[in-house]
């Protein structure tokens, strides 16, 4: 699995898919991330060794996602984060994290903030419609006023392409994200190992009729795929 890449256009940074123990919530209908995992933590650490040595400090500026949430990453690999952005002047760094660690986030602010790193932290919000959000997709969001959420999270992701969006909708979770965060990520839905599916009809009604407003805004980044920001997909076997 490819675990590092650069994003060059938008927001231009290095990334990398680091790997942890999996989510601990693991109720989302729609999420199969969590299969991305193992419960060794010393092999999370190699693992996670090997593709941050790959971070070049580049762009001073890093993401970070592990199929689930910072706390979720062994402390062995956190300390190699801190280690990296003193080393490379990283002054950028944004880390994933479901509501349920939310009173966590400070306490990795000040870490970070020690080393000379402003973090940015990105939740999954998937929708700002509670019920769609809680009955249908079980997020386990239990706040309903967008600017609540956005108190501990500087960014949001929102989840499209499921039967009963429609293009009004879409466009309503996106100028709400645009409202109350920095930065919000349109992820399109795509078939995985779970039972819900993606419903073409609501995928075109967004491509056509939602995404052309968006495509030039610079605090909006669109994934047609999951694996658009260059992560997340098998290695290629060039020597084949």
């Amino acid at each position: 699995m490819v675990r590092y890449s650069m994003i060059q256009e938008k927001n231009p940074r290095e990334i990398v898919l680091l790997r942890g123990t999996g989510c601990r919530w693991r109720r989302c209908t729609f999420c199969d991330y969590h299969l991305d995992s193992s419960p060794d933590r010393r092999e999370n650490f190699r693992l996670n060794q090997a593709v941050l040595a790959q971070v070049t400090g580049r762009y001073h500026h890093l993401e970070v996602i592990n199929s689930g949430s910072f706390p979720e990453l062994d402390r062995e690999t956190i300390q190699q984060l801190l280690d990296l952005c003193r080393e490379k002047a990283i002054r950028t760094l944004h880390f994933e994290c479901h509501w349920r660690y939310r009173d966590q986030i400070p306490a990795l602010r000040a870490a970070f903030a020690a080393v000379g790193t402003t973090l940015k932290i990105k939740t999954g919000v998937e929708t700002f419609d509670h019920e769609f959000r809680e009955e249908v997709l079980r997020k386990g969001i239990p706040e309903q006023d967008p600017a609540r959420i956005a108190r501990q999270f500087d960014e949001c992701c929102l989840l499209f392409g499921l039967t009963g969006q429609t293009a009004e909708s879409m466009r309503r979770d996106v100028e709400t994200g645009l409202a109350h965060f920095e930065r919000v990520c349109v992820n399109l839905f795509v078939e995985n190992q779970t039972d819900l599916k993606p419903d073409e009809g609501v995928i075109r009604a967004f491509t056509e009729a939602v995404m052309p407003d968006y495509l030039e805004n610079d605090r909006v980044d669109i994934l047609l795929n999951n694996t658009d920001f260059g992560v997340g997909a098998p290695e290629v076997d060039h020597a084949q």
